[in-house]
């Protein structure tokens, strides 16, 4: 049973990409929705930042392990490095923070990014935040390719998805 972990900064197209392997019938968890996460006070007086909800993550794995069917897990959260372990594979998925951006300002799913103080955050996180990341990651995928590669590369990660029907 493969567990992915699909991380990167806001704007490479995580979200893109998870949607787009869900229609491939892969179970997907983007924790960007839902209740995945919650907001907890940021570290030296930083802003709030949300976390996982580390019950639920564990239990939404442990769940996995046992149906034999790949999961990809969507995300960027600092609390994400305990799950690491239990992550076949960390794919960092990136794109030049000019495209992050403008990814950001265009998009209609997710608001953030819109404000000003939230773009200088993408800008520092991708400046602190991604070598970390990559540091960590199993494969690096640059989101400037066309979805359909992305998404390929990140289905032959999983093998092929489950028999099963849409939901």
């Amino acid at each position: 049973m493969t567990v992915i972990l699909v991380t990167g900064m806001s704007g490479t197209g995580k979200s893109a990409a998870l949607r787009a392997l869900e229609e491939r019938r892969y179970r997907v968890v983007d924790t960007d929705y839902g209740d995945w996460t919650e907001n907890v006070p940021g570290s030296y007086g930083r802003a709030p930042e949300p976390q996982w909800h580390e019950a639920r993550i564990d239990m939404l794995i442990a769940d996995h392990e046992r149906s034999g069917e790949p999961l990809f897990i969507g995300g960027t959260v600092s609390n994400q490095v305990q799950f690491y372990p239990r992550f076949d594979e960390i794919a960092l998925l990136t794109a030049p923070l000019h495209v992050m951006l403008d990814r950001v300002a265009h998009r209609q799913t997710n608001p953030f990014g819109k404000a000003p103080a939230e773009r200088d955050r993408i800008a520092a996180d991708t400046t602190e935040i991604e070598p970390l990341l990559r540091s960590v990651a199993t494969v690096e995928i640059n989101t400037c390719r066309p979805l359909i590669e992305v998404v390929e590369h990140l289905a032959s990660l999983a093998g092929p998805p489950p028999l099963r029907p849409h939901r």
